[in-house]
């Protein structure tokens, strides 16, 4: 007993000095590489407080709160001022486009995806779909925002399908290798019953995996609320439409007004977002579809996990 304590305490210590050792060379190696970005020049870091601070008390603070009153123009409609101020409208505005771009890319997503997952087609099918899936997340939504400008002019319609394209390529990523996480045993089940691979997909793999699609159709919308807020500084609305506009004429207390409204909306979806996927979890109180629930009968899918709990 004294000895099985003793070699566990060796081991730990041996883990933990481990640890210290690698994060104490990651550390010299970015001290290292931060001096050849600076040219050793350390002084940039050094007067850069100086600089804030001064920043902060001369041109951000205390934000500029006119960005919450009404607009003078068009007429307020609202009996309720706020609904007509530039900082709702602008976020509104933000909030659509990402919800629009997200239920679409995720959609899509979902219909490649099993495409791309090397346990359900060949060789000669997953590969070209990941690299199409790869090329289109290569270029951040930003990017796709000014070629979209381009093509569809300023607007929205160009937030959207800038950011429709980057979820397609971000979810695909998430999405195929969720499904090639599946046990084998539910797909062997499934093809030796002569599904199809649509059925195979619907029946067995989407169920397994829908607790972690669910969670990251939720990130995904919080990930394009935060950067349709950037969209707009290159002409494809929302609320960094009036962000480029101020920060245009150096009016950095609307700025930092924006910029709260935008923390705080990001918050409160964040907050939401992990109380739904309290619920998609595998600790939470909805146990997600497994293949036994859908190929056996209640019975004995019941006598299954009871077998499977007694063998562990």
């Amino acid at each position: 007993m004294d000895c099985q304590i003793w070699c566990r305490g060796v081991i730990l210590n041996r883990g933990l000095k481990r640890i210290i050792l690698i994060t104490i060379l990651l550390v010299i190696l970015c001290i290292v590489v931060l001096n050849d970005l600076l040219q050793g020049n350390w002084s940039l870091i050094e007067g850069s407080w100086d600089n804030l601070s001064r920043f902060w008390n001369e041109s951000l603070w205390p934000p500029e709160w006119s960005m919450l009153e009404p607009r003078t123009y068009p007429e307020c409609q609202s009996s309720i001022g706020f609904f007509c101020s530039k900082a709702y409208i602008g976020m509104l505005e933000t909030l659509k486009m990402a919800f629009v771009a997200t239920i679409l890319g995720f959609v899509v997503a979902i219909i490649i995806s099993p495409l791309a997952a090397k346990n359900l087609t060949p060789i000669w099918v997953y590969i070209p779909v990941r690299i199409v899936l790869a090329a289109t997340r290569s270029l951040p939504s930003i990017i796709w925002a000014l070629l979209f400008v381009v093509i569809v002019g300023l607007g929205p319609l160009a937030g959207v399908l800038a950011m429709t394209f980057y979820t397609i390529g971000y979810l695909g990523k998430l999405q195929y290798e969720e499904m090639e996480g599946v046990q084998n045993s539910p797909l062997e089940a499934a093809r030796a019953m002569g599904l199809s691979h649509p059925e195979i997909v619907t029946n067995v793999i989407i169920p397994e995996s829908s607790n972690n699609l669910i969670s990251q159709l939720l990130f995904m919308f919080e990930y394009n609320v935060r950067h349709g807020t950037v969209l707009g500084l290159v002409g494809a609305g929302g609320i960094g439409y009036y962000l480029n506009y101020y920060m245009g004429f150096f009016l950095y207390r609307h700025v930092m007004a924006f910029l709260v409204v935008i923390l705080v909306v990001v918050i409160v979806i964040d907050l939401i977002s992990m109380y739904i996927r309290s619920f998609v979890t595998e600790d939470g109180d909805v146990k997600r579809p497994s293949w036994s629930t859908i190929f056996l009968s209640p019975n004995k899918a019941k006598e299954y996990h009871h077998s499977k709990s007694e063998e562990e």
